[in-house]
């Protein structure tokens, strides 16, 4: 029973170095479900690329990277946590040595407040940018000096996470530039700025702008799945059986709609296979594809991401928690128990029972 992710080794870390070339002083980003190859793995795909720094998105991902791995040393570079620290928050567990994270985390933050609850600790300050998320507004950036120079955490750069689209056409550039202006005025450092979602061309520009300011690009998705011809998802076929026209089928017991096969293929809901997140459509077509796929659901007809011989199949009925039951029409040869179809999923909310590499 496995959902399998198979990697071209090569191709995907040639991928990797070349946009490692593109943006020097990229920071890898290995949050959530590790982009469906999990932490550990990303953990070591990092530190083969010499970054020395590696972004995760909450505490406990920076404890699972660093800490010791079965018998496989942890994360040796700096880890960057990029969910913003909230004062009080409990320890992550579990936890790596006290003297190990002091030295090696830097926390986000994202308040004046969180800031001088970080004792001790090391800061990357989160800006409130366009996208307006989180982080602080230039008007506390005078109080937000005042807080570092009573102590508290260390501030060791800044961050901007910028938005994907602009409608208005306002440059992202101008947007950066002004908050490192507005950062030095207020007598603080601007040594280092980490940014999201800024193109090499903006990069360069900013750096011609600011020679004394290191900028570096916090990429996941880019890096790890840029290169979608390296990767190839399939899931195995765990039981076939024969079905005729009106026969009943599964837990709701409908009748099959003309003769074929109900295939039991591994990966369910708690792969995330038939979860999905919404998406922001944009032009005509996109719409129409999801009022029809709408309509359809309704008639309890809902296309898989399953594939056999080119064609992709229709669920049978929703996924299960650990298999799903797809129906293969008649007039097309099934595949036998053991083999593998191929899947398209979603790597971001996908998880896979294994992760193999395919090299040369």
């Amino acid at each position: 029973m496995t959902l399998s992710l198979y990697v071209d080794t090569d191709r995907w870390r040639t991928h990797q170095r070349t946009l490692l070339a593109e943006f020097p002083g990229l920071v890898p980003v290995a949050k959530g479900n590790g982009y469906g190859f999990g932490h550990l793995r990303l953990a070591r795909e990092a530190a083969l690329l010499g970054t020395g720094e590696l972004a995760v998105g909450t505490p406990a991902e920076a404890a699972e990277v660093l800490r010791d791995a079965e018998g496989c040393g942890g994360y040796p570079g700096e880890v960057l946590v990029l969910t913003p620290y909230r004062a009080g928050e409990p320890a992550p567990e579990p936890a790596v040595p006290e003297a190990l994270w002091e030295k090696r985390v830097l926390r986000t933050v994202g308040s004046v407040a969180a800031l001088g609850a970080l004792t001790g600790g090391r800061a990357v300050v989160e800006c409130r940018t366009s996208m307006r998320r989180h982080g602080i507004a230039r008007t506390e950036l005078p109080e937000l000096a005042a807080a570092a120079r009573a102590g508290g955490a260390t501030v060791e750069g800044f961050a901007l996470h910028l938005p994907l689209d602009r409608p208005d056409r306002s440059d992202p550039v101008a947007e950066v530039t002004d908050w490192v202006t507005a950062i030095a005025a207020a007598g603080l450092p601007t040594d280092r700025v980490y940014l999201s979602h800024l193109g090499s061309a903006g990069i360069t520009a900013l750096r011609e702008h600011h020679p004394g300011t290191e900028f570096r690009s916090r990429i996941g998705t880019r890096l790890w799945l840029g290169d979608v011809g390296a990767l190839t998802a399939a899931a195995t076929v765990l039981d076939v059986a024969a079905l005729r026209r009106g026969e009943r089928y599964g837990y709701r017991q409908h009748r099959a709609p003309s003769d074929g096969h109900l295939l039991v293929l591994a990966g369910g809901t708690a792969h995330g296979i038939g979860l999905e997140a919404p998406k922001y459509v944009k032009g005509l077509l996109p719409r129409a594809k999801g009022i029809a796929r709408a309509g359809l659901a309704t008639l309890n007809r809902s296309l898989s991401p399953f594939q056999w011989q080119g064609r992709q199949l229709w669920f049978a009925e929703p996924p299960h928690m650990q298999v799903s039951i797809v129906f293969l029409p008649g007039g097309t040869a099934p595949p036998a128990v053991g083999e593998e179809l191929p899947v398209t999923v979603r790597h971001t909310t996908t998880r896979f029972d294994r992760v193999a590499d395919r090299c040369g």
